[in-house]
Order: C-alpha cells, then structure tokens, then sequence
C-alpha cells in the first residue's frame, strides 16, 4: 500500500513533530505555570491591588502564562526537530552522492584510476 504524502514530511515525520510539540507544550506550560504561579505568589504578598482581584482573574493571569509558554516552548522544540530532520536528510544525501562516487571509482580501469 502506498503511503500518501503532502508536502515536505512524510507521516513519520509530522507523527515526529506533533509529538514533539506536544511535549513542548507541556514542559513549557508547566515551566511558565510555576513562574507565574511564584509571581502570583509574590503578588499576594506584596500587593493589596493583586489581593483584591478577583479569582477568575487572577486564573486568567495563570493560565494565560501557562499559554505563553506552552506556545513558546512548543515552537522551540518544532524548530530543532525541523533542524534534526533537514540534518538527517542532508546526511542521506551525501551519503548517496558518496556511495555513486565510491561504485564509479570502482568501475574505472586501473589506468584511468588517480593515483
């Protein structure tokens, strides 16, 4: 059965990077979430403004950090994927050109071989 493919990636390759923006979604949601949770922190005990705000506000304020680094993050990771997977195929290319040169080299006569 033939694989159908649209674009520059084939499924193991989108598979590859939804996974691994997935996983960056939510180390980074993770990681902004304790910053901002310390700022909410420091914001409640240093600030009556913060104090009086409301609680949906103050979980907008959470979780729209939570976003930001998930976001963030997330398109991290993508761009080194992107780079790993343009590396891998820059390999397999040169690898290819190599392997011709090495069969062509083979076939020459010894006396047109470079000494």
């Amino acid at each position: 059965m033939k694989e159908h493919t649209t674009g520059g990636l084939n499924s193991k390759d989108a598979d590859g990077a939804a996974w691994e923006a997935g996983w960056g979604a939510l180390s980074g949601a993770s990681k902004w979430g304790a910053v901002f949770m310390g700022l909410g922190g420091v914001g409640y005990a240093m600030s009556p403004i913060y104090r009086g705000l409301t609680i949906q506000f103050k979980v907008f304020l959470q979780m729209s950090g939570m976003i930001m680094g998930a976001g963030l993050e997330a398109d991290h990771r993508i761009r080194e994927f992107e780079a790993k997977i343009r590396m891998q195929k820059r390999i397999m290319r040169d690898r290819a050109v190599w392997e011709r040169y090495e069969q062509e080299y083979e076939h020459l006569p010894a006396q047109e071989k470079p000494t």
